[in-house]
Formats: C-alpha cells, sequence, structure tokens
C-alpha cells in the first residue's frame, strides 16, 4: 500500500482536503505508490514513457503512442451526468440520480490499480488570476502515465494550484481508473465503462478507458460539463464549446474577438487556426486563443461579455490536417514542439508519421510502415485499402506551440468577444453568413444548429441532427435552464455581441462542388459581419438574418462564379419553411424552454409565411 502522506510531504502538498480525498481514492483503489506531477516533472516522464514502451520517438522533440484498439474516441452513450435532483434530467445529458451513479463507480475502481502507482495531478483550467479561477483548479488521480502527460499539456500543473485556496474544499475531484481493456466489453450488453460527471458535488468519476476526453478529465469533463453547471449554479458565467479567434486589423488598428460553436465536422479547428488570404494578409492578422472551449462572462468594468479558452492545449484530430487545410496546426507540431501523436501510422525505421489527408496518397515505399492498431502495411492482403491512421486519430500540443497563437492567450482578465457565431455542415438551406441582432433570436439560433446527417439524391434533405450550441454531448442540465441562463448572461451585458450564422459547406445540386472555397477565405465573411456590428455595411434583410451584398463582401483576389456567389447570399424560402417546422418539433422536446424562445420561433415562422418565395 502506498505511503501517501510522504508522497504529498516530498511534494508540499498541504492543502488538508486535496491530501483527504487522495488518501481516500488511493485506499480504495488500491495503487501500490502515489506520485504528486507537476509541468516539471514532464521531460522525466516521457524517459519514463519511451523505457517503458508507452511511447514511441516521433522524429526530434516529439512522440508517438497507441491506444487499445476498442478505445479510441470519447464515448457518448456511456457519458454520464448525475446529481442528486432529477430537475437537471435534461434531453442530451444522460443523466441519472448520483445515489445510483456513485456506488457503482466505487465497485468498479475498488482495487482497480493495485499494482500500478496513482498520479495526482493538481491543475488549472484558467489563467493564474482569473475571474473565474475559482471554478478552475481541480486534482485528477490517475492510474496512466501517458494520461499524465496529456495533461501536462492540456492544463497547467503543478502543486501551487491547490494550495491557498479561499476554501481548501472548493476543487474538482477528478479520478480516472483506466480497469482492463481487454476485458471490459466495449459496446456490448456487459459493458462496464462508465463517465459520470456528479456534477453538483463537483466530482468527475471516469473508469474502463485510457483516451481523450474518456482520460483527459480537465478538458471535457471539467472544461465543459462540471463547468457549465457550475456557470449555470452560480449564475456567473457560460462553458461553451467553442473556438476564439482574434482578427487584427493593421488599417485602423482595431482587433476584434469571435467565438462560435460548430458541430462536428463543420470546420471549427481550421477556422481557429486559419490565417487570412493573401490579398488581405497586409492588413490582417488572424491569433489562435482556442479551438474547442470558451468560458463566457460580463465584465462588470465595462458591461462587455468577455471570453476565455481554459485550456492550455490543443488536442486535433490529424484526419486532413494538412498544408492546405491547416497549416498552422502542422506547424504547432513541428520538430522539439514535445507533440504527442495518438493512432497516427507510424514508421519504426524512420519514425514519422502520417494520416489519412497528410498528403493525396499514403507514401509509396511502405518498408516499416505500422497502422495505428501496430499492423505492418507490407503485410497486409492485395486489396486492403482500410485506413492507416484512426479517424479519430490525435496530436497533442501546447497553445505556445500554434504559430499564430495571441499574444494575451495567457491575459486573466479575458478577451472582449465582437461576435459569437454558428455554424453547421449544410449543403442547401444556410446562405455563407446571414447575421442576427436580436439577443432571443440568437440564442434561438444557437439552439436550433444542426449538421446534415443525410442527403437524399432529389435534392429535398430531411431534418438535421440537431446540436444546440455545439453542445450536445456536453450538456450537464436540462435546455430550458440553459436557454434561460444564456438569455441571462447575454441580457447583462451593456453592449451585446452580434450574433451570426455561417455555412462553407454549400454545393451545387448537380454536380456537388462546393460554392465557396472555403479555409482562409472564410475571414472575409466574418469582416462583413463585424463592419455590420459597428454600422458600416447595412446588409439585406430576410426572414432569418442580414445577408452581405455582393458589394458589401470584399472578395479581392476570390475565384467565384457569379451563379455561386448569388446562391450563397440569398435564402430558398421553401427550405426554411420546411426547417422552421423541423425546429418547432426540436425545441419541442425541451421542458421548460423560455417563452422569449418560442416568441422568437414564432416571429420568424411568420417572417418566413410572408416572404415572397
Amino acid at each position: 500500500m502506498a505511503d501517501v502522506d510522504q508522497a504529498l510531504d516530498d511534494a508540499g502538498l498541504k492543502n488538508p482536503r486535496v491530501r483527504d480525498y487522495v488518501r481516500h481514492w488511493a485506499e480504495l483503489t488500491g495503487a501500490e505508490r502515489v506520485e504528486v506531477v507537476s509541468a516539471a516533472d514532464d521531460a522525466r516522464l516521457i524517459e519514463e514513457s519511451l523505457a517503458a514502451g508507452e511511447l514511441l520517438p516521433a522524429g526530434e522533440g516529439r512522440y508517438y503512442s497507441r491506444s487499445y484498439h476498442k478505445d479510441t474516441a470519447r464515448s457518448e452513450e456511456r457519458t454520464i451526468v448525475a446529481t442528486s435532483n432529477p430537475g437537471d434530467a435534461g434531453e442530451y445529458n444522460n443523466w441519472r440520480p448520483s445515489a445510483e451513479m456513485k456506488p457503482m463507480l466505487e465497485e468498479r475502481m475498488r482495487g482497480a490499480s493495485k499494482g500500478k502507482t496513482m498520479y495526482v495531478v493538481p491543475y488549472l483550467m484558467a489563467p493564474p488570476g482569473s475571474p473565474l479561477e475559482k471554478y478552475a483548479v481541480g486534482v485528477e488521480l490517475t492510474d496512466h502515465r501517458t494520461v499524465v502527460l496529456h495533461m501536462i499539456r492540456m492544463a497547467r500543473v503543478g502543486v501551487q494550484h491547490v494550495e491557498n485556496l479561499d476554501d481548501p474544499d472548493f476543487f474538482v475531484r477528478a479520478v480516472h481508473v483506466t480497469g482492463d481493456l481487454e476485458n471490459l466489453g466495449q459496446g456490448t450488453d456487459d459493458d462496464q465503462r462508465y463517465f459520470v460527471t456528479v456534477a453538483d458535488e463537483r466530482t468527475i468519476l471516469h473508469f474502463g478507458s485510457s483516451y481523450g476526453g474518456n482520460a483527459l478529465l480537465g478538458k471535457i469533463a471539467h472544461g465543459l460539463r462540471q463547468a457549465a453547471y457550475d456557470g449555470w449554479a452560480s449564475g456567473e458565467f457560460l462553458a461553451e464549446q467553442f473556438m476564439l479567434i482574434g482578427i487584427e486589423d493593421h488599417q485602423t488598428g482595431r482587433t476584434y474577438h469571435v467565438a462560435g460553436g460548430f458541430p462536428s465536422a463543420s470546420g471549427k479547428t481550421n477556422l481557429a487556426m486559419m490565417l487570412p488570404p493573401d490579398a488581405l494578409g497586409d492588413r490582417y492578422r488572424v491569433t489562435f486563443y482556442g479551438d474547442d472551449i470558451t468560458w463566457l462572462w460580463v465584465n462588470p468594468d465595462d458591461g462587455r461579455i468577455y471570453g476565455m479558452n481554459p485550456e492550455f492545449g490543443v488536442f486535433g484530430v490529424a484526419k486532413d490536417t494538412n498544408e492546405k487545410t491547416n497549416p498552422t496546426a502542422l506547424e504547432s507540431v513541428g520538430s522539439s514542439s514535445q507533440a504527442l501523436f495518438t493512432n497516427v501510422a507510424y514508421n519504426d525505421e524512420t519514425q514519422e508519421v502520417w494520416w489519412e489527408g497528410r498528403t493525396p496518397k499514403p507514401p509509396e515505399d511502405v518498408t516499416g510502415w505500422r497502422d495505428w492498431k501496430g499492423n505492418l502495411i507490407a503485410e497486409r492482403e492485395e486489396g486492403d485499402d482500410s485506413p492507416w491512421a484512426h479517424p479519430n486519430s490525435r496530436f497533442t500540443t501546447t497553445l505556445a506551440n500554434v504559430p499564430n497563437v495571441a499574444g494575451d492567450f495567457e491575459d486573466p482578465r479575458g478577451v472582449p468577444v465582437d461576435a459569437i457565431i454558428f455554424g453547421g455542415r449544410t449543403r442547401d438551406r444556410e446562405p455563407l453568413v446571414r447575421a442576427i441582432t436580436d439577443v432571443a433570436e440568437g440564442v434561438y439560433d444557437g439552439l436550433t444548429l444542426g449538421a446534415e446527417a443525410t442527403y437524399a439524391a432529389e435534392g429535398v434533405e430531411g431534418q438535421l441532427r440537431y446540436d444546440p450550441m455545439s453542445m450536445r454531448p456536453f450538456m450537464s442540465y436540462s435546455e430550458g435552464d440553459y436557454a434561460a441562463h444564456w438569455l441571462k448572461i447575454i441580457g447583462e451585458a451593456r453592449e451585446k455581441p452580434i450574433f451570426a450564422h455561417v455555412n462553407w459547406f454549400q454545393r451545387d445540386p448537380d454536380d456537388g462542388h462546393f460554392l465557396w472555397p472555403g479555409y482562409q477565405q472564410n475571414l472575409r465573411p466574418l469582416l462583413w459581419l463585424l463592419q455590420l456590428k459597428h454600422g458600416e455595411v447595412s446588409g439585406r434583410r430576410t426572414p432569418v438574418g442580414i445577408l452581405p451584398t455582393e458589394e458589401e463582401l470584399n472578395l479581392e483576389g476570390v475565384d467565384i462564379s457569379r451563379e455561386d456567389l448569388e446562391a450563397i447570399l440569398t435564402i430558398d424560402v421553401d427550405r426554411w419553411r420546411q426547417e422552421i417546422d423541423h425546429r418547432a418539433e426540436h425545441l419541442s422536446a425541451f421542458d421548460g424552454l423560455p417563452e422569449e424562445i418560442w416568441a422568437a420561433h414564432r416571429r420568424i415562422e411568420e417572417a418566413l409565411r410572408d416572404a415572397d418565395d
């Protein structure tokens, strides 16, 4: 049995509540030893992981790992929000009573770390000194060394973050136990995995994985689910799956900030890391704050909405990341970046990594190459074209490695947010950009955010898979309360951000080509949106928002036909009338939705009914 007190003493960890917490879980899980970790331990832990074969070198200062082949992605169906209040149950949060879930998780974790080290990872999910700092303090206990290395890159790690708290008991208790991955029944009726956030007790209990958000508990479990609950319970802030960028205008000397939510595969990371198009590069610079989580609150000094990325790093999807789609991401995981790659293809001889979309075709010489399961490509049967890398393969790197990271990304005050945008992948229905100036209609638009799941050949698409504010997998309380909390926080601002919906993915119905070139060109509709907010353009009003005119949108250097441009700057009223019916059905599933949201729905429905076809 571990000598817990000695390990904590050696690390200088004095917080009595943290000590009690570590002692309890070390005894319950049966850990053989306890080790308190700080960021300064990273190099030593990497060397230990290399020696143990948990990591492989991937070039100078870069490392590669494989996870168990049934443990490769976040598991929504096994993810639970538990509280003592049934009123917290929502449509999407998989609510269960904490009195049921806590004993179940404790029983699974009992003795499950026998013979292992319990790593104690004190962390902070915010820059020190932030107005939300008290909600950002946590201690993850994990029995997996690679998880520790990821946490060091994704959070600020060190004992100092849990000492001298105003309330020594106010920290997130995050317990991760890997379990016997080969005998957990993943995906069967006997699946033993559970990933539970006991939100009203600020406790996270995850059992049965060593991968991603299932194991890096500061990220999604704390940074989104727990923080969202804390923000609502306190009435102080919103925690959203939003990217956050800055746009610097060298001509005017002004800097703007845009936050936004995008469902999966809708272009969020590429937008967050984009560079300005060549034709606008002399005037504008885009700076990166974060690609996944933003906390939003009202600054009482100036009455504006402020935003902050609580994370310290980037946990990015490797697939389709290349020099065209996201050169910034590639540079952030370059030589000596200390980046970690997981479940990409790996070459034993050259220590190179590769993934689908990295280059148009896989390497021609397959000597030494292994797929994400560790199987040699050279030994594949003829005709086997299965992916070399897992579709959810990842890279992990610190924010400081991102070449266009904002100079003030660690400013504890956060940054003022000028615009909040939503964007889903849809091939018709949604124009390039439509601005929304009414707060209730903006929140309504976020609640009805969605991306297409299917598309019929005749061009009539069914209902979108709705993903409110892109938070569907991360909701921690009921959607009605969530909408009311959004209206409260934004409503308290004296200067409110403008809302908008963007869509880079419209396609030609005949040949299927994308109407808008996307990537770096996506800066252009954002510039128009900011001009609209400041009264520099007026746009064209439609039932679903304000659209740019061709003259207002800066198209210098853009290769786009007049027909395609016209298509992305108009709306199909008939398609929107279909959509509004789907939205009514979607919103009806949410108990207690504020009347302001229904009133916004009715205004848009009436405007569409009265509009010319």
